[in-house]
């Protein structure tokens, strides 16, 4: 009776405690950008987080599942830190208001959000969606519904006639897309973020200063005021969460640091004084020079911008890559992000190029994408290396991409959560 009574237990407990193992040999291995590459690896996964990496090819034993990476460069997942997976920029994209139900919307940025992880960008910070549907697809994947890179959803707070308002349609669909989230003064902007975070936004975006996307000839210098600014941050800071800024001009850059923004989206004309203040609070550039690359190809290209939106088009995109070379010899933290959706999506990478061709050496973008943007969102002890105790978000090229950036282009295998996609 006793042997048989020992005998159930096991069986009820073998499952829960002798958890399936997974092992990677990886034949060159990046687990820290700030570290030298590794020569034959193994990398020990157990359900979704790594357990060891250690020296050599170990042998797989019968209940281990090995993937054979032995001839492949392997590094962390990448992470992209300014996306919109609802939309792609292009022509059709005023009729697709009138014939894209929100529905679809909703089904097409699942789509959007798996080409992005076939890419090799296993977390994503989403600025600017319709937020409901954009946090709908976070829990969808994060319940393992459906596949697609882990989602940081960020709710807009935008000012009257700002960037993030709407625009570029006549007055009452103007009206039928304003928000509950649009405000006016200091008081009203922190109603407008508890609102946001109420709702269900992990983080919050502020446009500091005028876009290139928005359809009126309002520039690109500040917008939302100081006061206005600092409501923000404030509601959001009480509430555990952090802030982005999108902010082209040094005025609106300045004031959204001083404000005690996390990231400033674009910076696209940050000069000293702005430097100062990125390493006095610790805030991240994200540059999204291939955004900028983007609306230039499309404003020489296309004739569906209007003339508001084709001038700052050509005048910011031209400068932004210029600009981000000093940004980063001034020794700022800057932080991974594209702006896809201005730019295709699946396409991710090419920022990357784009880095290394403004004069940021390779290993250091893979780190902008790794290490720098973990450490944006809060999540360095679960993301960004490769190291025991981490989320098992492992992606590998055919050679290195601190060699050739451009192998980024052509992930050959990707892991999120220890979950094999591609």
């Amino acid at each position: 009776m006793f042997k048989k009574s020992l005998l159930t237990l096991a069986l009820f407990i073998t499952p829960s405690c002798f958890a399936a193992q997974t092992l990677i040999h990886a034949g060159e291995l990046l687990y820290h950008a700030d570290k030298a590459p590794l020569s034959q690896q193994t990398i020990i996964i157990e359900n979704d987080k790594i357990v060891a990496v250690q020296a050599g090819f170990a042998t797989a034993k019968k209940d281990q599942t090995l993937i054979d990476l032995s001839d492949s460069f392997v590094m962390p997942g990448l992470m992209d830190m300014h996306v919109h997976l609802q939309f792609e920029l292009g022509p059709d994209n005023d009729a697709e208001i009138a014939k894209v139900s929100p529905e679809l919307v909703g089904m097409r940025s699942a789509y959007y959000a798996k080409k992005t992880l076939e890419a090799g960008f296993t977390t994503v910070r989403d600025l600017g969606s319709d937020p409901q549907y954009m946090y709908a697809l976070r829990e969808a994947i994060n319940n393992g519904w459906l596949e697609g890179p882990r989602i940081i959803a960020a709710g807009g707070v935008a000012i009257t006639g700002g960037h993030l308002d709407s625009s570029g349609v006549h007055h009452e669909m103007l009206d039928k897309f304003a928000t509950k989230t649009t405000c006016d003064g200091p008081y009203d902007c922190r109603r407008a973020t508890r609102h946001a975070i109420k709702y269900g936004a992990d983080w919050i975006k502020v446009a500091a200063t005028g876009g290139v996307l928005t359809d009126r000839a309002t520039g690109t210098g500040q917008q939302m005021e100081d006061d206005e600014l600092n409501q923000v941050v404030k509601a959001a800071s009480t509430m555990g969460r952090k802030v982005a800024a999108h902010a082209h001009q040094e005025d609106g850059i300045i004031a959204a640091l001083e404000a005690g923004v996390a990231s400033i989206e674009h910076g696209s004309y940050a000069g000293k004084k702005a430097y100062k203040l990125f390493k006095k609070t610790g805030a991240y550039l994200v540059p999204t020079l291939l955004a900028g690359e983007t609306v230039v190809e499309m404003a020489n290209n296309s004739n569906f911008m209007s003339d508001a939106i084709k001038n700052k088009a050509i005048r910011v995109g031209n400068d932004m890559k210029g600009n981000f070379f000093k940004a980063y010899k001034s020794g700022i933290n800057i932080a991974y992000g594209t702006d896809s959706g201005v730019s295709k999506h699946g396409t991710n990478a090419r920022e990357a190029v784009l880095m290394v061709s403004a004069g940021m050496p390779a290993q250091q973008v893979i780190k902008t994408a790794t290490i720098n943007s973990a450490k944006l969102l809060g999540l360095e002890s679960k993301l960004g290396t490769i190291e025991s105790g981490k989320y098992a978000d492992i992606i590998a090229t055919k050679a290195s991409p601190i060699k050739d950036i451009e192998q980024l282009m052509n992930v050959s295998f990707v892991m999120r959560s220890g979950q094999q996609i591609k």
